[in-house]
């Protein structure tokens, strides 16, 4: 009767995770809304950016000028709505048109407000439109870049619109902004990209006046989270930066509102957001004059902004103070991440959340990359990584296989020391540790090739989760990798229009991961009393539901993970028949003796 009770608990446990489980998820890591907001909404989440033109607020209590540019305060006003397609519109702009960027500059105001990336888009379908990184101020997914400056302590005039000396920017075209503040202070921004997601401004002042200018330049990103990836315990979304060689990714958008503004400590290397598979950051420049501070801010009505404020330098007349800042905004390629640390920006590969395992994620991405470039499908690349590590790793099991049966060969000795000493727990013990010795056998040698193990496939696990190279790659019936199986038995697997809730979404890779979980559970005899075994039994289904809503591409690994354990464990038991007996026997004797107490 009690081992009934106990499995009736375990049954509505497992189905109390499976409902709950959803909820939960939706709780700790919410899904981002959709970008397409009502004009209410737009409206609101535009308040108060600190920005170029009339609608800028400005900061309660601040010295005139600085908007809230390095001092707290709550930043008021909002900008009208502004209709992306209307403002990208507008005559006044300089087109950006590199290898893998396409865009404009803002030249009422000289932000950056008008980025997408050209070789990646928003769906699977060819004709789906570009990933846009960049909106201009006031859309509903509002996300830019500004590089201005304090002049004479207050903000420069942002009324006059700059001037371009040139159409278009490109690799080979420089593009060099210019505006005069009308009393001798000349501005000048001389942008200039690479052939992927680097930019870099050189802010000039030139003072043409009788008196000496003081002059600061900060540079600034500012965008919405309503348009973020989540912020999960596996992939960090929010605010992101390297300080005195540190990597500094505390904060996501949930928790700046409390903290208002953070100032890490330390120089900052590069600074700016990051999303599960897009980054736009700033990466300051030498000063010249005073300390640069580095910062995160809140700004309220989901936006945010990284700023670095430079330090204060005197101009005398006729001379010309330069700063120079890079902006990068594109995707997290590790590789081409790596590459820009190697020219000298520190830790920039960090913008990817590897973890502690990053020294086994590293190479495990390489090698999938390497495996893709020569099969050519993605889904077959993931198969032959999964395979080449469990090869890997077999001499692992083997030895691991081999000390459980050593083990099990020695268990009636073991047993017959503990009823000789069952009063003398340490004698017994010593005498334990003695045949160990006489018989060669290490007690641990079963555990640690399971923790040589385990970091492997977590390591394995976060390159699937991680790796933009997975994005929008297809298999068989799926068209991304990194999306949920599509073909679902609710929706007969992908005929009927529409998707189930993901605790319901039970696919193909889903049923096929609970059934090779539940024979790998069946086919290793487990000496374990039967309630213990009724919930291993339920277990893989439990499982099946939990994971359906995961990536395609790790159910991909963990079906072909449990094929190869079910073959390598059927080979090994082959090798080792007296371990597969043992393990019957015993479980057979626990069976006989829970029938026996329960008879009682």
């Amino acid at each position: 009767m009690q081992n009934q009770r106990n499995l009736l608990l375990a049954v509505a446990l497992s189905f109390g995770l499976l409902l709950g489980w959803d909820a939960i998820v939706g709780h700790f890591y919410p899904a981002p809304p959709k970008a397409e907001l009502n004009p209410e909404q737009v409206a609101e989440q535009a308040a108060g950016p600190v920005g170029s033109g009339a609608a800028a607020g400005a900061v309660a209590g601040a010295p005139a000028g600085t908007a809230g540019l390095g001092v707290d305060g709550a930043v008021a006003g909002a900008p009208a709505e502004v209709d992306l397609a209307a403002s990208l519109a507008s005559e006044n702009r300089v087109r950006i048109d590199a290898p893998r960027l396409t865009g404009s500059i803002n030249l009422t105001n000289g932000t950056i407000d008008d980025i997408e990336l050209k070789d990646y888009r928003e769906t699977t379908k060819p004709d789906s439109e570009l990933v846009r990184l960049f909106a201009p101020q006031g859309t509903a997914a509002q996300h830019y870049a500004e590089f201005g400056f304090l002049l004479n302590g207050s903000r420069a005039d942002t009324a006059t619109a700059w001037q371009a000396d040139g159409e278009v920017l490109s690799p080979d075209s420089p593009i060099t902004l210019t505006r005069d503040n009308g009393a001798g202070l000349t501005s000048t921004i001389t942008l200039t990209i690479d052939d992927n997601f680097m930019l870099t401004a050189k802010q000039s002042v030139a003072n043409a006046g009788e008196a000496a200018a003081v002059v600061q330049p900060f540079a600034l990103i500012n965008r919405t989270s309503s348009n973020a990836s989540a912020d999960e315990f596996i992939v960090h979304a929010g605010m992101i930066g390297v300080f005195d060689g540190t990597l500094d990714d505390e904060y996501g958008y949930d928790d700046m509102p409390e903290t208002g503004k953070v100032a890490p400590e330390g120089d900052a290397a590069w600074l700016g957001f990051s999303d599960r598979y897009w980054l736009s950051a700033l990466v300051p420049g030498q000063a010249d004059a005073g300390s640069t501070e580095a910062s995160y801010r809140a700004l309220g009505s989901e936006l945010f902004r990284s700023e670095v404020i430079y330090g204060a330098a005197t101009v005398a007349a006729g001379a010309v103070h330069s700063q120079t800042t890079q902006l990068f905004v594109g995707a997290k390629e590790s590789q081409l991440l790596d590459s820009y640390a190697d020219s000298g920006i520190d830790k920039f590969g960090l913008a990817i959340s590897w973890g502690w395992f990053r020294f086994l994620e590293k190479p495990l991405l390489w090698l999938l990359r390497n495996l893709f470039e020569l099969v050519g499908n993605f889904g077959v690349a993931i198969i032959l990584l999964t395979v080449l590590v469990r090869g890997l790793l077999f001499p692992i099991a083997q030895k691991q296989f081999g000390s459980m049966a050593a083990m099990k060969a020695i268990q009636p000795q073991m047993k017959a020391i503990q009823d000789r000493h069952k009063d003398d727990k340490v004698k017994a013990q010593q005498e334990i540790q003695k045949l160990f010795k006489e018989e060669k056998v290490n007690p641990l040698a079963g555990c640690l090739p399971l923790l040589l193990q385990i970091p492997i496939f977590f390591a394995l696990y976060k390159v699937l989760y991680l790796a933009i190279e997975m994005r929008h790659r297809n298999f068989l019936w799926i068209e991304d990798l990194s999306s949920p199986d599509p073909a679902k038995i609710l929706n007969l697997f992908g005929l009927l229009p529409f998707d189930p809730p993901s605790f319901l979404g039970i696919g193909v890779l889903a049923i096929g991961l609970g059934v090779t979980m539940w024979l790998t559970f069946k086919l290793n005899p487990s000496a374990m009393d039967p309630v213990q075994q009724q919930i291993f039994n339920i277990m893989p289904w439990v499982l099946m539901f939990v994971m359906a809503p995961f990536a395609a591409g790790l159910l991909l690994y963990w079906n072909t993970s449990n094929i190869l354990t079910l073959a390598q464990q059927g080979y090994l038991y082959s090798k080792h028949p007296q371990l597969r007996a043992a393990a019957d026997k015993e479980k057979a004797e626990k069976a006989k003796s829970a029938d026996k107490k329960a008879k009682s």
